[in-house]
């Protein structure tokens, strides 16, 4: 499987304004940004040039990938938020919830 990308601008309920999201077969990939407010404040903005301030690459077959990504995403922003994120990797990658009973 290629590697997908997929950028949520989600504004004042994110630290930095962006993540954007990479999934492959191996691994998932969050890369938190900041607005680049000089390109524009609405979301229709072109943000491609923003600054990346953190990221966090799991492996898929580390068993407590799923925990890491979603508490690195619950820092940046709201659960609602870290869910959709969370929705949209798990829908176009094998990256599971493991359930261990």
């Amino acid at each position: 499987m290629a590697k997908k990308t997929k950028t949520f601008k989600i504004g004042e309920y994110c630290k930095g304004g962006i993540i954007t999201a990479e999934v492959s077969d191996k691994e998932v990939t969050v890369i938190a940004k900041d607005w680049d407010t000089s390109k524009g404040y609405n979301k229709g903005s072109d943000q491609s040039g923003a600054k990346e301030f953190d990221r966090l690459t799991v492996s898929l077959d580390n068993q407590n990938a799923h925990r890491e990504v979603s508490q690195f995403l619950n820092d940046l922003t709201s659960h609602y938020y870290a869910e959709q994120v969370m929705d949209w990797m798990e829908a176009n990658s094998p990256f599971k919830k493991k359930m261990f009973w």
